[in-house]
C-alpha cells in the first residue's frame, strides 16, 4: 500500500486536476469520460513530489545512486572575502613577551603598627537598645512597632456589623 502522498491522477493539458486514486482501476472511468472531450488527457503517478510514468519508475528512480554534488572547499562563500566574519571576534593567542601582567592588588605600606593597638570607634550616641521604636509617635503609648497608618493586620475590631440603619 503505497503512502497517501503517493497516487494516481489525471492531468488535462499537462495540468493537474483533482482526480486523485490509489488505485489505476478507480480512475479509469473517469479518464475515458474526459478522453471523448479533452485531446490531450494523460494519467501519471504522483510520488515524492514528481509526476512518473508508473509507480515502478519511481521505485526505480529511488533505487538509483543519486549524482554527487558540486564539492566546494570549507572557504567557499558566494562573492566578497572568503572569510569568517565571526574570526574578528576569536581570541588570537599573543607571544608571552606582549600580553599585559596580569592584575594583582597593590601592595600596600601597612597602616597599622603592632605599637598601635586595635581600639573601638568613637561613640556616636546612646546605645540603639536605649532608642524608642521606629514607629513610635512621641506622646502615644500603645503604638510602638506599628507602622504610620495604623493597624495591619486582619483582626476584627470591636464595630457593628451590617449596613448602618438610615
Amino acid at each position: 500500500m503505497p503512502p497517501r502522498y503517493a497516487y494516481w491522477t489525471i492531468l488535462i493539458d499537462q495540468k493537474a486536476t483533482a482526480f486523485r486514486a490509489r488505485e489505476r482501476e478507480e480512475l479509469l472511468p473517469t479518464f475515458h469520460q474526459l478522453k471523448r472531450k479533452n485531446t490531450d488527457v494523460v494519467m501519471k503517478w504522483f510520488a515524492r513530489g514528481r509526476l512518473w510514468e508508473s509507480p515502478l519508475e519511481a521505485e526505480t528512480a529511488q533505487r538509483m545512486p543519486k549524482a554527487p554534488l558540486e564539492k566546494r572547499g570549507r572557504d567557499w562563500r558566494p562573492g566578497g572575502e572568503h572569510r569568517d566574519p565571526r574570526d574578528r571576534f576569536k581570541k588570537r593567542s599573543q607571544p608571552a613577551s606582549e600580553r599585559p601582567e596580569p592584575w594583582r592588588p597593590r601592595e600596600k605600606p601597612d597602616v597599622r603598627s603592632s605599637s598601635r593597638p586595635w581600639s573601638a570607634k568613637p561613640g556616636s550616641g546612646p546605645p540603639r537598645s536605649s532608642r524608642p521604636p521606629r514607629f513610635a509617635k512621641p506622646g502615644k503609648p500603645g503604638n510602638a512597632g506599628q507602622p504610620p497608618g495604623g493597624r495591619r493586620d486582619n483582626a476584627p475590631r470591636n464595630r457593628p456589623s451590617g449596613k448602618p440603619k438610615g
